[in-house]
């Protein structure tokens, strides 16, 4: 369901009522973690099919709550195509926050900017990057709103980011109502580029009201050569068939 940015770059959301997996919803069935999250080393989950090799290509991906897409592109170096997706919920102490869910590697992308997603929509499949990784889900949930696709110019932990599980799994219900908020969107700057007021698609905007972050910033490093040490790695993981449970809060 598309949606039109509102003046002051911001769209008008209900809150989220949960959180799911994005994988074999409800409960990630026929999925594992082939590699957690942990501070200042992985900021996501890994998910694969239990069929192994690249069977899970094409698989569904859903967004693991309701909310707005503010990013829908192929970027292409380590991400390809990558969707974010913002969404704003009421935690068990009464405050409205937001978060970021980023879903990477996609092999397509089923959403477009500013539309508006349920829980458990696709919004897109499964891939690995056009063949640069084993067919996997990457899988973020950011606190920082205006990381976007710039990892490298934060700090690389809790300050910036949830283990995707432990998020999830604290959260599968949520109140919710038919109250619609203002969600800021067009808040980060695109890939390779300074922090500015930009959109997401790289042309200029007023700026927004986010939401007050504490969290760290400016002290990340570029990761590529990281990443493709570990990929290496992870394949050789993989064929050994070392998995861990799906929604047990592993790393």
């Amino acid at each position: 369901m598309p949606a039109v940015a509102q003046s002051g770059s911001t769209i008008r959301v209900r809150l989220a009522d949960g959180f799911d997996f994005p994988v074999g919803k409800p409960d990630a069935d026929g999925f594992y973690k082939a590699r957690g999250y942990w501070p200042n080393g992985h900021l996501g989950e890994d998910w694969n099919g239990r069929g192994g090799g690249d069977t899970d290509l094409g698989a569904p991906i859903y967004s693991i709550g309701r909310g707005v897409v503010i990013f829908s592109q192929n970027i292409g170096v380590g991400w390809g195509n990558c969707i974010l997706v913002r969404h704003i919920f009421r935690e068990a102490d009464g405050k409205v926050a937001m978060v970021d869910s980023l879903y990477g590697h996609l092999h397509e992308r089923k959403v477009k900017l500013h539309d508006l997603v349920e829980k458990g929509q696709l919004v897109g499949t499964m891939g690995g990057n056009n063949g640069m990784y084993p067919v996997h889900l990457h899988l973020e949930v950011r606190k920082n709103l205006q990381i976007g696709m710039n990892r490298s110019s934060f700090a690389r932990d809790s300050s910036n980011y949830y283990s995707p599980t432990a998020f999830i799994n604290a959260r599968r219900v949520l109140p919710s109502s038919m109250q619609k908020y203002s969600v800021p969107v067009n808040n980060f700057a695109p890939y390779g580029r300074a922090l500015a007021d930009t959109n997401s698609d790289g042309s200029s905007t007023a700026s927004v009201d986010v939401p007050a972050f504490k969290g760290g910033s400016g002290t990340g490093k570029d990761d590529s050569k990281q990443e493709d040490d570990f990929w290496s790695r992870l394949k050789a993981k993989m064929r050994n068939g070392q998995t861990t449970d799906a929604t047990d809060e592993k790393r």
